[in-house]
Formats: structure tokens, sequence, C-alpha cells
């Protein structure tokens, strides 16, 4: 056994995931969940390391031969993945390369997955998946007992919280989940950034439009846990006991974004919180540091926010002078009827059009989120929703087909209608649950049938990113290098099922 406790892995899946657009076009992200975890046991006086099998452009196979080689006490696969409901898809990459590993050492490393899609289903994940072990829960107080365990110096693995294992009866045995972490300056005080070779990451194409050339100084920094809504089609809360938020102070932050400028000379962050645009004392106080430090001259960052969030202009000047230069707002459709349908929080009926308009006429760049294929769509509604991404006409736009991802409240809800769902008995598994996978399988609504939404989506990505509206905006914004980089992209057409196979769904 060697003397690495921990070595966290974040498995191979972007092939699989995003097919032809992996390479170009698809962001390679630090794991901030895995450099959290790590820092928090060195803290603590355990050895960890980390292994980046996407950005080490690793084979499942040479994943599972470089853990093999370093033969950790505790292997821990890391499932998540770029975007808050993108765990399930990354499963089939993970049990790739666990299984591999087991086969290669006879079982004899310890493995542990965690992650949103391991949370929602922890006792389905221990029965299916090839993991000694399953973590309900954030993960930190999990490991470090596991570990403790592993090493001899506790003897009970009853104690362990949010631990899913089986007995040496190979019954199914869970523990209660460890107490959510309230002091997160405390309790997690910051990422490992020296476990990662911060070089090999890249960022989201859209984010360096202008300066394609700066696309791999990149980071990923995380700024609070949870969130507060329910929205129906979302799981980001699943590792959480509640739907809630916590916080890093601005302090914290600030010394988070000295490390990477002075030491990484990073100037593209990704804030990848559910909802960053959300407590106006919170986003000022961490705008407050960032301009009192100057770094708001060089840095390009990007986040999330909702279209009920933005009223606050002196807040939302303080973004654009700190380098909060886009914002990535969450419109899904056009329908307030089929938004209703679907709980969107506070989402009331909101002049859509005009807050975009005001955002953008202040100074950010906009990427707008769009869902095809919630419960209540039909043809017409997602026209409208098609329609109104083309009058919006924001610098970038990101179209999603409807997914009941586990850990979600549609999960349920799909289930009892019988609806056609990835993990189904005869259907692709956890990969349907990808955007942009060959086997990519939406839900289907109470309208249309999910290949009809898959088609209407993949149409409208080429409708938007080719319209010669969008085309003019962004050589007028950007430069004719970046209309270039998007024909580029928009000439790559997905691969889909129903294209080439007989599908029932």
């Amino acid at each position: 056994m060697s003397n690495i406790d921990a070595l966290l892995i974040t498995p191979p899946s972007r092939l699989e995931v995003y097919q032809g657009l992996a390479n170009d076009y698809a962001a390679i992200e630090p794991p901030v969940w895995s450099s959290l975890i790590a820092n928090f046991l060195i803290k603590k006086g355990f050895t960890a390391e980390i292994l980046d099998a996407e950005a080490e452009n690793l084979t499942h196979e040479k994943t599972a031969e470089k853990i093999a080689q370093k033969n950790p006490k505790l292997a821990i696969f890391m499932v998540y993945g770029q975007q808050p409901s993108a765990s399930t898809q990354c499963m089939p990459g993970g049990k790739k390369t666990c299984s591999k590993l087991n086969e290669i050492t006879s079982n004899e490393i310890k493995s542990i997955v965690i992650g949103t899609h391991a949370s929602a289903l922890p006792k389905k994940t221990l029965e299916e998946e090839p993991y000694t072990y399953v973590c309900q829960g954030e993960g930190p107080l999990t490991v470090i007992e596991l570990i403790s365990f592993l090493k001899g110096k506790t003897k009970d693995l009853k104690k362990i919280p949010g631990l899913w294992y089986f007995d040496k009866d190979k019954k199914v045995c869970s523990n209660p989940s460890a107490k959510m972490f309230e002091d997160l300056d405390q309790s997690l005080p910051g990422q490992a950034w020296k476990l990662l070779d911060m070089k090999k990451y890249k960022a989201h194409n859209w984010h360096t439009f202008g300066k394609l050339d700066t696309i791999k100084s990149y980071a990923s920094l995380q700024t609070s846990l949870g969130c507060p809504f329910k929205c129906t089609f979302c799981c980001i809360n699943a590792p959480f006991e509640r739907n809630t938020i916590r916080f890093w102070s601005p302090k914290h932050i600030i010394e988070q974004i000295k490390i990477l400028v002075e030491d990484y000379k990073i100037t593209n962050i990704k804030i990848p919180d559910e909802m960053f645009v959300l407590n106006p004392k919170q986003v000022t106080g961490i705008c407050d540091e960032i301009i009192n430090s100057g770094y708001g001259k060089v840095l390009n960052f990007w986040a999330y926010a909702r279209i009920d969030t933005l009223n606050d202009d002196e807040m939302l000047k303080k973004m654009l002078k700190a380098g909060i230069r886009w914002l990535a707002l969450g419109i899904e459709s056009s329908s307030k009827h089929v938004r209703d349908g679907v709980v969107k929080g506070r989402f009331d009926n909101f002049d859509i059009e005009g807050i975009v308009r005001k955002v953008r006429d202040m100074g950010f760049y906009v990427g707008a989120n769009y869902i095809f294929g919630l419960p209540d769509d039909n043809f017409d509604s997602m026209k409208e929703t098609l329609d109104l991404s083309l009058r919006v006409n924001s610098e970038w736009a990101n179209f999603y087909s409807g997914m009941a991802y586990p850990g979600s409240q549609l999960y349920p809800m799909a289930k009892n209608k019988k609806w056609a769902l990835p993990d189904d008995e005869n259907g692709p598994g956890w990969i349907g649950y990808s955007q942009h996978s060959y086997q990519t399988l939406p839900l289907r609504t109470e309208h249309i049938k999910g290949s009809e939404v898959l088609e209407f989506r993949d149409k409208a990505f080429d409708t938007y990113f080719k319209s010669q509206d969008y085309l003019s905006m962004v050589k007028k914004t950007f430069g004719e290098q970046t209309v270039s980089h998007i024909e580029k992209m928009s000439s790559h057409k997905l691969k889909r099922k129903h294209n080439f196979e007989k599908v029932n769904y």
C-alpha cells in the first residue's frame, strides 16, 4: 500500500458525452469538489492527490492503470459534470474505469463514488455500479471517516456518516447523513490548486469570445453551496439535506482569486454556483474585494443569475467593475404556463426581453439558457421559445432538451407516468441523460415524443447559430475571428440514434 490516503479521480467522459464537440468546443473544467475535498483532507493531516483523466486526456484503461500504480488507500470517484445537472451522464465513464480497476487489481483497492447522481440514487448505485462504497451527501466527512476506518484507526462502518455499503451478508446498509457544514471558511478552506496542472484546463468557448487565444487561462471557483429554489427539473440539491444556500466570505474568495491571478496567471474564471446573483450583500461584498484588489481590470468572470435577481442596478454596476462580464440566465421557456408547470421558484411573469436588454445595455454579455420539452410543452410553445431566443439574440445561447434527472422532481413524475427514461430496462442507460450524445433520450411531454423534442432542439441550435442577425451581432461585438469560430462549431452535426435506428420514444 502506498502512502496516498486518498486519490480523487475525475473519470473520462467527454468523448461519449460531447461527440465531435469534445476536442475544440467543450470546456475542460478544474474539478471543484475534488480540490475542495483534497484540501480538506490535507488540512486534517491526510495525504491526497488528484487524478483528472479529462485534463490528462486518458482512456478508461489508462486511468485505471494509473490508479493501480498509485495504489491509494481509497480511490474516490468524483462523478460530476460541467453543469449542475450533468452528474448522471458521467456515470458510465466512472463505471468503465472502476470496473477495469477492479479487474486489474482483483478488487484490492477500495473505492467510493461521490456526486449528485450517487446522492440521488445511493441504493441503486451501490447495487448496480462497481464501487465498494457510495457516498450520500457532500463527501468530506464521509471520506475522512472512511479513510480512518481503512487505516485501522476506527472499527465500525456504522459510524461513518453518509455511507452506503454491503455488510458481510451482502445486505445493503446505510448510515445517517453527515451534518452539513455551516461555516465554509473554516470547514472547507479553499481549493487545492497545487494538486492540479492549471495549464491543462480550458474555458467554454463563448466565455472567451473576442479573446479566443486566452481559452487555456481558466479556473472554476466556487463561492457558495446549494440553492434555495425548488425548480422541478433541477437535481442540484440532491447531495444536501435541504434547499438552502451557504456562502464563503468575500475575504476568503478574494484570497482564492489572488492565488489564481498571481500564481497561475488566470484571466477567465467561472463561478459554478447554482445561483451567484442572488444575495446582494454577498455579491457586493465579493465585488468590493475584487475592485479594491484591482483584479477586476484583467479578469473575465461568468456566473449564473435569474431574470428576477437583476433588479439592483448598483449591484450590477459593481459586478461589471469587478470583471463579471457574462451572465448565464435561466430563461427556460417563453411560456409562463410551461414555466409554472415546473415550479421555477419565484420566477413570475417578468419582462424577459426588457431585463435582458437592460443588462446588455449596461455592458454585460448574456448566455441565455432555454429548455425544450418541459412537461406542458408542445410544438407551438417550443416554437415560441425559439422565437424568443431569436428576438433576444444574446451573445450565447444554450438549448437543452428536458430531462428527468435523478434527484429532480421530474424523475418520480416520469416514473409514475411510465414515460420512457434512459434507465429503463431497454433504455440506453445513464449516457441517455447527456444533452449531446448519440444515445440522448429526452423526456417526452404531455403532447410530443422525446425524439421529437430532440429533433426540435437540434434544429433550433442550427437556426440560432446560423442566423444572420446573430452572426452580424457577434461580428460587431467580438470580431471576425469569433464569427469564423462559430461557423466551424455550427458545421458539426451531432449524430442522434433516432436518425439512424428505429426508436420507440
